[in-house]
């Protein structure tokens, strides 16, 4: 479409200016009123300054077109998918618009990641309207006889508005598309749920795309990638674990329990004291594995996976590894969408850069650790040094997570156990009520489950007296060779020494390797009654938090995110609509948002990568 074009001819416009003359001429020698010599003088200056303002209209509305020309014609150009040259798109753009001859130089600047565009256009707006009202008395004496102006007129009208004063119309600007430090953390749904309709398998195609896309459109060493695998609980490497403040132990893996509190903020503070979560099993299970083999632990229903394929890494970029590690995932578990969110925004909080400093493996390659090149990330917000943004994918709605409540925590339990026989022990306190019956009450006192008896000891630390009977010295009856075929009982105390050796278990340790339902059934039962053991050593033990609160923390996170400038997309991948709405509002805006079946997932990680390569004017 063209944007500048005369609107009439050379001879039409003087012809028209021409007749405008003639009728204030006609008008200042009417007759048939007064007119003083000043009013003729005012109607002139009211002409004048009226063209004065339209021809500053009009040159405008030229610059106007000329600059929203420019603009559209750069930021194609400036496009780092363009694929053709910058300039011949900036060309192509004036020339369509019929502007080509105001266009005056595009100058580009571009390498892998990114592309600027500086152009500038300029052009000549004559000032037609103040023209013809400067030049009106000049006309009056010609007043033609017919009341028609000559052609010599018209022209001589013309080459006055040609060469009369003009306007010189500018327009500039400059497009950059440019990808700087950028900061990502994919926070992935790994639970059980992903393992129906394919769901997992395309979610790998996805993300390992959405991976290589980003490293084939950013300069190296300036893209970190953290992926987060997240169900009930977001697992970590030993490497994170150790650098945070916790208390209790999992001699088995490293997650942390989160209070409604720590979701207000999007950091994970190394100084502050988190609670880590127990290796144990929240299933109705009777079961334990201290005797069958002392590596195997509770390995059903724990919210808290070992495995090395579930633990998150962070700040990395070496692409292959980061695809690998993507395979590797598999699905099992609840879901936790608000832990997720907040391993994946810590990430990116700069609270975190002690951690990825002792994990700087000090060389220039990436051997599982974190590159010298990454030092000082996260950035610190609002520097500009990088761009920060959070993928969330979940094809589920919160659901449970469990942990171990307070009371069975921290510290050394009752528990006694002896691995050498097998054996537990109970410790009671001070045997108040000598239930031991040795006459003692200013000792301790434990219960034998096993034996279903009480000692001042557990088994395996000391010794204990039995009656018995045994044979005396003196024969009853005897044999008819003379030997003694029966002696004569008589009652003895023997001291017998256990064997073994017993240890009092810790909390941490206790769960770790048995369920809670078996030591209220099998150890403290034949004490307490079924009933009594179960309300005091199983019901007790394992709380958990549901999805209501769930979804309150994760919109919770999600917007102290947002208001650090974290970016934040979030995939809907055949969720239900309880689910979506928790993910909408996650999102930076409803535009970050998707939602999508099937292999449309790989559609959306393609236009968050597209997203993060935003173009924009930065002039």
């Amino acid at each position: 479409m063209k944007q500048y074009q005369a609107s009439a001819s050379r001879h039409s416009m003087a012809r028209q200016k021409a007749s405008l003359l003639w009728c204030a001429r006609r008008f200042k020698n009417e007759d048939d009123g007064v007119m003083v010599g000043f009013s003729i003088i005012l109607v002139i200056m009211m002409i004048t300054i009226g063209g004065i303002g339209a021809d500053i209209m009009l040159a405008e509305m030229r610059r106007t077109q000329l600059q929203h020309t420019l603009d559209r014609a750069i930021l194609a150009a400036a496009d780092l998918d363009q694929t053709r040259p910058a300039t011949e798109v900036v060309e192509d753009y004036f020339t369509k618009s019929g502007v080509r001859h105001t266009l005056n130089n595009v100058v580009v600047d571009q390498s892998i990641n990114h592309r600027t565009v500086t152009a500038n256009a300029a052009v000549e707006s004559n000032m037609v309207y103040s023209t013809v009202g400067r030049n009106m008395k000049s006309l009056w004496p010609n007043k033609p006889a017919n009341g028609k102006y000559t052609q010599a007129e018209i022209d001589a009208l013309q080459e006055t508005i040609d060469h009369g004063p003009t306007f010189n119309l500018a327009a500039a600007g400059t497009a950059e598309e440019r990808i700087g430090n950028i900061e990502i953390s994919m926070v992935l749904d790994v639970s059980g749920s992903m393992n129906n309709n394919s769901r997992l398998s395309n979610l790998k195609v996805a993300a390992k795309e959405f991976v290589q896309t980003m490293d084939d459109t950013t300069e190296d060493d300036t893209l970190s990638i953290s992926i987060v695998p997240y169900a009930a609980q977001v697992s970590t490497p030993d490497a994170v674990m150790n650098q945070l403040t916790t208390n209790g132990s999992n001699p088995v893996a490293n997650c942390l329990n989160f209070d409604s509190a720590d979701y207000q903020e999007s950091s994970i503070n190394p100084n502050r004291e988190y609670d880590q979560t127990l290796h144990a099993t929240w299933s109705g299970s009777n079961y334990d594995n201290r005797a069958d083999n002392q590596v195997v632990t509770i390995n059903y229903h724990t919210d808290c996976r070992a495995e090395s394929s579930r633990e998150l890494t962070l700040i990395q970029n070496d692409t292959q590894a980061l695809k690998d590690y993507i395979d590797d995932l598999f699905g099992s578990g609840n879901t936790s969408i608000d832990t997720g969110m907040k391993w994946g925004t810590a990430l990116l909080d700069p609270a975190f850069q002690p951690v990825v400093s002792s994990m700087i493996d000090g060389t220039s390659s990436n051997s599982g650790t974190v590159s010298n090149v990454f030092e000082g990330r996260p950035y610190d917000y609002g520097s500009n040094e990088s761009l920060k943004i959070v993928v969330l994918m979940s094809d589920g709605q919160n659901t449970r997570q469990h942990f171990v409540t307070d009371n069975y925590r921290l510290g050394n339990s009752n528990v006694w156990y002896n691995a050498q026989e097998d054996f537990y022990s109970l410790y009671l306190g001070e045997d108040d009520g000598d239930d031991d019956g040795d006459g003692i009450t200013d000792e301790p006192i434990y219960y034998w489950p096993d034996d279903n008896v009480f000692r001042n000891h557990a088994y395996g630390e000391g010794t204990y007296e039995v009656t018995e009977k045994v044979n005396s010295d003196i024969c009853k009856s005897y044999r008819r060779n003379g030997t003694c075929k029966r002696y004569k009982k008589i009652k003895k105390t023997v001291t017998v020494s256990e064997p073994g050796e017993a240890n009092v278990l810790s909390y941490a340790n206790l769960w770790a390797y048995t369920t809670p339902l078996f030591v209220a059934d099998e150890l403290y039962a034949p004490l307490m009654g079924y009933t009594d053991a179960r309300n005091a050593w199983y019901y007790p033990v394992i709380d958990d938090v549901g999805y209501g609160t769930k979804d309150t923390r994760t919109r919770n996170v999600c917007n102290a995110a947002k208001q650090n400038g974290i970016i934040v997309y979030t995939i809907g991948f055949e969720a239900p609509s309880s689910a979506r709405v928790v993910l909408k509002d996650c999102a930076s805006s409803d535009s970050h948002f998707f939602d999508v079946d099937g292999l449309e997932i790989r559609d959306a990680f393609a236009a968050i990568a597209t997203s993060i390569r935003q173009l924009r004017l930065v002039q």
